[in-house]
């Protein structure tokens, strides 16, 4: 399938299950050719075409096709810093991991709960990071201040933000992100168990996770 029509497809999936809505959310992919394809701004996922996508260069030239999302700086910090591990960015503004990005944080650096094997597989550390203006050029600072050390952060009151070595692969982390998110969220008030220093470790190992 070419890229551009995965992009849809998908944008269009994590729509129709509604991690995220009305024309919130944007997707971004990094071309054979180096340029990258995103989603325009004012955009519904749900009802993307291949035709009405942006095309961009890597420094954030407009090559053709609408004006891309206000939120291009983040999705460049994610290619400028992971290099070859970043083929794809995808931004949500997904309910749980939002709500969750709303309360007290005892690590900023490892926010998401250790709850179970699948969000630390996919997804390593996600780090928090504070509350900036929609399309602020400070969320790609913060992110460029990373120095490519996480795959996925999540900005407070609104969304997370995901990348991968390819676009199929960064979906299916932002879906792990928001189903540990919700368990998180869910049993917050029960004190649940996470998992212990010595299992997050042996996942680390065995999936070779990034974690330091």
């Amino acid at each position: 399938m070419d890229l551009r029509e995965q992009l849809c497809d998908l944008g269009l999936s994590l729509y129709q299950r509604g991690l995220t809505h009305g024309s919130t959310g944007n997707l971004s992919a990094r071309l054979p050719d180096g340029n990258l394809i995103v989603t325009p701004t004012g955009s519904s996922l749900g009802r993307l075409t291949p035709e009405s996508l942006s095309i961009m260069s890597p420094d954030g030239q407009l090559i053709s096709g609408p004006q891309p999302t206000k939120e291009v700086p983040l999705h460049q910090a994610f290619y400028a810093t992971r290099g070859d591990r970043a083929g794809a960015v995808v931004h949500l503004h997904s309910c749980y991991s939002t709500a969750l990005s709303l309360l007290p944080c005892d690590d900023s650096s490892n926010w998401l709960p250790s709850l179970t094997p699948y969000g630390i597989m996919q997804l390593g550390k996600v780090r928090l990071l504070p509350y900036f203006i929609p399309g602020s050029t400070h969320i790609g600072d913060a992110i460029t201040g990373l120095a490519g050390k996480h795959a996925a952060v999540m900005l407070a009151h609104h969304g997370p933000v995901i990348s991968a070595k390819t676009l199929e692969a960064a979906v299916y982390a932002s879906e792990e992100l928001e189903a540990t998110a919700k368990l998180a969220y869910l049993t917050r008030s029960l004190e649940p168990n996470a998992l212990s220093d010595e299992q997050v470790q042996a996942l680390v190992k065995q999936y070779n996770v990034e974690w330091d």
